[in-house]
């Protein structure tokens, strides 16, 4: 690292607002592992259904498939600190409501299946305000490093917890920790509270809302999106990797079960999530230092047939969790370094005003629709070909977002300077973070 760039690390994290959002980011991050893996584990032995379980991450999806254009058209008028401090408290309220029926004895699938679709119907109201907040906080000179902050203490957050979730499944019920994810929401609203810089911008007239004003904002986020070769292109091949994720996410708990053999509990469950988890560590550790020698362009092109590679190749072969748990590692790595680029590079790129629903509506089409979708195709082959025929489908789809990437205007912007044209001025012309 540069002598600047450590500099500039060392003032990010003596800001005050910062550290209230970096904490409540990584609160927020502790509980939402817990309960990725709790519900749908949750699900399972309710049920013993695949297609259920699967049907638990798809709906954990579906909120952005449903909702993306609308909370990030919102987001932009409203303000974002206290959209994000609403959402943390109406998730707190929502994640609390599956232990305290399981106490009552009153706890169903049904139930279990509302949470998991609310949460992130919630969620992606706090994502809308959350995108356009961070650049407003940090300032885009440092928005890429902040999202390396954020997503490299999160992804080390996710290196510990599945463990300690997969032990804590072999002496507590998976509703019961779902208690420590509304405590975690709760403190983060606390957190997000003390944040004293604007978020928004408040001398930014807006017109009074109306159905036709709403939607005319939509589809000026959306015209943002296709006219800018770089987004576009960046949204789709992430859409298309989500999807090949999302079949295989949503198939991991019974892949665990009934293919490596290593049930739904204990340390060895826990190490094989670990193993994407550490993956994204290094994702995350690694993308500033090839943002400052690589253009987003370049670091898409190269690491989507590395993710597609290794993808197939845990699918397939991985019969032992250890094989697992490493193929899962290496595959995270690339997936995870095109997903963080594709974030920043459009945080960076969108104008203040557009923030939030260019940002959710490439969630909306890369987590909304990819993932649900790739959740719910998942599900069914899984229960009509086999679990490990099912993952290696799914993940074999990698291989179309390369054949997207090598096929559109980001191979023109693979090298000079043409390919930093949009991105926002920092030393050197270089990009000081990843994210």
């Amino acid at each position: 690292m540069t002598h600047i760039a450590a500099g500039r690390e060392q003032r990010l994290r003596e800001d005050a607002d910062f550290r209230r959002y970096w904490w409540a980011r990584q609160l927020s991050t502790t509980g939402n592992i817990i309960t990725l893996i709790a519900l749908p584990v949750l699900v399972y032995r309710l049920s013993g259904s695949a297609f259920l379980t699967a049907l638990t991450s798809a709906l954990e999806a579906a909120p952005y498939m449903l909702f993306g254009l609308f909370a990030g058209a919102l987001s932009d008028r409203w303000d974002r600190r206290l959209v994000m401090i609403n959402a943390d408290l109406a998730n707190a309220a929502l994640a609390a409501s599956v232990p305290v029926a399981y106490w009552l004895g009153a706890l169903t699938v049904p139930h279990v299946l509302i949470v998991a679709f609310g949460g992130p119907a919630i969620g992606v109201f706090f994502d809308g305000a959350n995108f356009g907040a961070l650049p407003l906080l940090v300032g885009r000179e440092r928005i890429a490093q902040a999202n390396a902050v954020v997503f490299g203490s999160a992804a080390a957050v996710e290196t510990v917890m599945p463990s300690l979730v997969g032990i804590g499944l072999a002496v507590v019920h998976p509703a019961d920790l779902l208690a420590v994810d509304a405590v975690s929401f709760a403190a983060s609203a606390l957190l997000l509270r003390g944040i004293t810089r604007a978020l928004h911008d408040r001398a930014r007239e807006r017109p009074r809302l109306s159905r036709t004003v709403l939607f005319g904002d939509i589809r000026e986020g959306l015209a943002f999106l296709m006219r800018h070769d770089g987004v576009r292109t960046m949204t789709i091949v992430t859409a298309i990797q989500s999807f090949a994720g999302g079949g295989f996410v949503a198939l991991m708990v019974v892949w665990c079960d009934r293919v490596l053999g290593v049930g739904t509990e204990g340390w060895r469950f826990g190490l094989v999530y670990t193993g994407w988890a550490v993956g994204a560590v290094v994702a995350a550790v690694a993308l500033p230092r090839m943002l400052r020698r690589a253009a987003p362009a370049q670091i898409a092109l190269l690491a989507l047939p590395l993710a597609a590679l290794f993808g197939v190749s845990t699918a397939g072969l991985a019969t032992s969790w250890p094989v697992a748990a490493t193929g899962l590692l290496l595959w995270s790595i690339f997936y995870s370094l095109v997903i963080i680029n594709s974030i920043s590079y459009r945080q960076q790129v969108t104008p203040e005003n557009l923030l939030g629903r260019v940002n959710t509506a490439g969630r909306m089409l890369a987590w909304g629709v990819g993932w649900t979708l790739g959740a719910l195709v998942g599900g069914v082959l899984g229960g009509l070909i086999g679990v490990r025929a099912a993952l290696v489908v799914m993940t074999a789809l990698g291989f179309v977002a390369v054949l997207v990437a090598w096929t559109s205007p980001l191979r023109v912007n693979w090298s000079g300077e043409h390919a930093r044209e949009d991105q926002p001025a920092t030393d050197g012309g270089a990009v000081d973070g990843g994210g």
